[in-house]
């Protein structure tokens, strides 16, 4: 049964984090932690008024931020506390940046903290007064504590702070009271088993034939919860016989506790394709507890050819498919997912990381790798060195004058062989967290690692020479960069290019013919957009019809017109899965002229500068949408009679969002009223700074719908009652709420229980 619960204004349902730290996590997967859960809530919630101190700590992978995680999502701790806030620590932590999240999480809200700001004094007079829960996950020093202990006051208002840690040392130095740290307990042989059956089978019963051997495995896991999900994560790809699950219990069996969770690791990573295990190693150099762009991280392994690039078939599918493949083997876990279930954040677990750096130091950053291709007539067997580049190689490069025969590094008999057969064979693999693209200027260095193929450079302005260097890079397929000054010309000629995203100051005037030269871009990312049409672009338009850049599968430009030449620009981009416009003016044609075109279009992002709308007529003939679409974001447009008509003319559109826009223009009174108009197939919907003072709609207006977020709803006083008809909805969420529009959302749940008889409908309210 779901629980509503309410924490200040902050009001939420069935046990979801209520800050965007924490990864999710599938309760119905925890098992065993229920008893320790209770003592450690009445720990929390009893004792001292005092504020106290409690310390959770095990060995690596027994579940200690599991644990913590289901307590502080329980309804009981939530309307405990005035202020809950999760903070990841880490073991190498920033002191600045944990007290920055801290604050953000405890006036819930985004705020900009200027250089100067004290951010611990300004934490502290937040917190003052209230009863607040402060969750450190992770912390590996006593310093650590020390550097923060100070900025929580101490009152008497049943403060606490829950750690974890894997240190008993620290844990000890933590305890303010006379208990003792929370030892973690391992799972008993009957938990391990409830877990396997749940990881591998997913609510299935197991085969008789199994049980035997499955409750070996289990045994042999030694309450290891960690071991138990990896060992899942291997059998669920096997064949389900019995011989084949005993030889995995054997095997176990020969583990010491002490070394396990490395060699169980071990054992996940020896069951992996060669091309999975280069995705995996690649993941592991990225910081501790970092939350990885599941769509930037994509496109990087493409880049570095871990799967084969091709210009015919669907590789990203094919690397999506390669991510799958380590969550279903529970070597990644999901952080955080879109609203459309399509994951959006990764996340190593710190042991899975930890093997990652070892394997990757015990074979000195360098791998022979074979491009994957799940299409066989596109397989390649021509074996690649890639040395990833790290502070020794850059400082042997500085020492050895450029010459790769005389760098230590890469004396090494398998790297000398693959020099002596192709000359072509060495290529630097430069991840996006490379140290040493953390200095000043890092293009001296560029220079040196000609044979790069991922420049990755979102945060870091680099100085006006920077065309001069990308000019020797050729065989760079990813280029992400923030630079002053952008013009396509200066990198016309990397002609291997597949992403492209550049964030400058200033427009980057271009001709369209200069882009279309670049046949293999597959994403293309440019804030400031000004295209510059000469006659010969514009004759090539009259004369054909052939569609431009093939491969591209996703446009995004945050700032550019829609006049009678611009949108010709992406209507040859037939391929197109993703478009995202901010059109700075109205339109003075169409933006789809023949919406035929676009037929794999999927996602389509506006944001609409409402000048000139007031006094035009007849503008919503220029928003006819291509009828695929599945995802649509618009923002600042007026939302007309006729426009919402072609939204709903969508007919397999899955998720909407609105932002900012008004329901009609011209009137005083604005009414949203979508009572005769159907959203056949819609899931979400999400309206955020809507402008209006009414919302009529009907039972068959939103008949699919699963989810309502509403967010700054301070103009409409309540969501229509017909919701409570809606058979599908599972979830209403309400952000910056008014009370009237809060109590209309209560009523709708207690109808639902009323007439169904089930506690279906999940609200979360948040102020």
């Amino acid at each position: 049964m779901d629980v509503v619960e309410t924490c200040g204004k902050e009001t939420l349902s069935s046990g979801e984090p209520s800050n965007r730290s924490i990864p999710s996590i599938d309760d119905d997967d925890v098992v065993g932690f229920e008893n320790d859960a209770e003592i450690i809530m009445k720990k929390l919630t009893g004792r001292t008024k005092e504020l106290d101190v409690l310390s959770i700590f095990g060995m690596p992978g027994l579940g200690k931020t599991t644990l913590a995680r289901k307590v502080y999502n329980n309804p009981s701790i939530v309307n405990h506390f005035d202020v809950k806030v999760w903070c990841d620590v880490s073991q190498a932590y920033n002191r600045t940046t944990l007290l920055v999240e801290i604050f953000k999480q405890a006036i819930k809200e985004e705020c900009e903290i200027k250089e100067n700001d004290n951010v611990a004094d300004m934490l502290r007079k937040i917190l003052i007064g209230k009863r607040y829960l402060i969750v450190l996950d992770d912390i590996w020093e006593v310093e650590a504590w020390e550097d923060l202990r100070l900025c929580f006051p101490r009152g008497e208002n049943g403060c606490r702070v829950m750690v974890t840690t894997r240190i008993e040392q620290v844990a000890k130095h933590l305890q303010h009271c006379s208990d003792p740290p929370y030892s973690l307990r391992f799972l008993t042989m009957e938990e391990s088993w409830v877990l396997l059956q749940k990881k591998v089978f997913r609510g299935e019963n197991c085969p008789s034939n199994l049980v035997e051997a499955g409750l070996q495995i289990a045994q042999h896991c030694k309450g290891l919860p960690l071991v138990v999900v990896l060992i899942a994560g291997i059998i669920a790809k096997m064949g389900r016989e019995a011989s084949l699950w005993l030889e995995i219990a054997n095997d176990l069996s020969s583990l010491a506790l002490g070394e396990q969770s490395m060699k169980v690791i071990q054992s996940s990573y020896d069951h992996l394709e060669n091309h999975l295990k280069h995705c995996l190693l690649y993941m592991g150099l990225f910081p501790e507890d970092h939350k990885i762009a599941v769509d930037d991280l994509l496109k990087l392994w493409m880049a570095e050819e871990f799967v084969l690039n091709s210009e015919t078939e669907n590789m990203e599918e094919a690397s999506r498919n390669c991510l799958n493949n380590l969550l279903n083997r529970s070597l990644v876990m999901v952080s955080q997912k879109k609203n459309n279930g399509d994951i959006e954040r990764c996340i190593l677990h710190d042991v899975v990381r930890e093997f990652c750096l070892r394997k990757l130091k015990e074979e000195k950053f360098m791998q022979l790798t074979v491009p994957y291709s799940p299409y066989q007539h596109l397989c390649s067997m021509n074996s690649r060195l890639c040395v990833y580049i790290h502070d020794d190689l850059v400082k042997q490069l500085d020492h050895c004058e450029y010459q790769f025969d005389k760098i230590p590094m890469l004396e090494s008999k398998e790297s000398t062989k693959c020099f002596g057969e192709c000359s072509r064979s060495l290529e630097f693999i430069a991840h996006p967290n490379f140290n040493t693209w953390n200095r000043s200027n890092p293009l001296p260095l560029l220079v040196k690692l000609r044979l790069v193929r991922v420049l990755h450079f979102p945060y870091v302005d680099l100085p006006s020479s920077w065309p001069i260097v990308v000019q020797t890079l050729t065989h760079l397929r990813y280029l992400k960069i923030s630079v002053e000054e952008f013009d396509f010309e200066w990198i016309s000629h990397l002609l291997d290019l597949q992403t492209l995203a550049v964030k400058s100051s200033q427009f980057g005037r271009t001709s369209p013919a200069t882009i279309w030269k670049m046949k293999k871009l597959r994403n293309l990312n440019v804030n400031k957009l000004s295209l510059v049409w000469d006659d010969n672009d514009e004759a090539i338009f009259e004369e054909s019809s052939t569609t431009m850049l093939e491969n591209l599968k996703t446009f995004h430009s945050h700032c550019i017109c829609v006049d009678d030449m611009n949108p010709r620009f992406w209507w040859r981009f037939a391929n197109l899965e993703e478009l995202s416009l901010r059109v700075e003016d109205l339109p003075s044609c169409p933006l789809f002229p023949s919406v035929e075109v676009h037929t794999r279009l999927q996602s389509l992002n506006l944001v609409i500068s409402p000048l000139g709308f007031f006094d035009s007529v007849g503008w919503e003939s220029y928003f006819v949408f291509p009828s695929n679409l599945r995802h649509l974001c618009i923002g600042g447009c007026f939302l007309t009679k006729e426009m919402i008509l072609s939204i709903a003319r969508l007919k397999k559109l899955e998720s909407l969002t609105l932002k900012g826009g008004f329901p009609c223009g011209g009137i005083k009174y604005h009414c949203w009223d979508v009572t005769n108009v159907e959203f056949p197939a819609l899931k979400y919907l999400a309206l955020h700074f809507m402008r209006m003072e009414e919302w009529k709609a009907s039972e068959e207006s939103f008949p699919m719908l699963e989810e309502l977020s509403i967010r700054s709803g301070h103009f409409y006083k309540e969501i229509p009652p017909s919701f409570a008809d809606i058979p599908t909805l599972r979830l209403i969420k309400l952000f910056d709420y008014t009370d009237s529009l809060g109590v209309s959302a209560m009523i709708i749940k207690k109808e639902i229980e009323e007439n169904t008889g089930c506690d279906s409908l999940q609200v979360l309210l948040l102020s």
